[in-house]
C-alpha cells in the first residue's frame, strides 16, 4: 500500500462496461511528512473518499481484491482513508 493525497477526480463517460459505477480519483503520492512530491495515479474509489483526503491505495492484483473492484480491470484502488500516521513515536499526520 502507498500513502497518497486525493488531488482531483477523473470522469470517463465512455469506458469498459464492467467499470460502470466506479468513481475515479487522481492521487499524488506523499512522503512521511505528508508532503506531495511522488508520482500520480488514477485509482478507483472503494471507500467513498474525497478531494483533499489522505489515503492508502494498492496496485496490481491487490487492486482487484476489494468488493468494489473484484473481477474488474483495475490496476489501482483506494482502500482506506487515513486518520493519522506515526513515525518513531511522533505523529507526522493527523486528520
Amino acid at each position: 500500500m502507498v500513502l497518497a493525497k486525493v488531488i482531483g477526480t477523473v470522469v470517463a463517460t465512455r469506458k469498459e462496461p464492467s467499470m460502470d459505477g466506479l468513481k475515479f480519483l487522481l492521487l499524488r503520492q506523499v512522503d512521511l511528512d505528508g508532503k506531495e512530491g511522488g508520482g500520480f495515479v488514477v485509482a478507483a474509489d472503494a471507500v467513498g473518499c474525497g478531494v483533499g483526503e489522505m489515503v492508502l491505495y494498492a496496485t496490481g492484483s491487490s487492486a482487484r481484491q476489494t468488493q468494489a473492484t473484484q473481477n474488474r480491470p483495475c490496476d489501482a484502488v483506494v482502500m482506506a482513508i487515513v486518520d493519522n500516521w506515526e513515525v518513531e513515536g511522533e505523529f507526522r499526520y493527523r486528520k
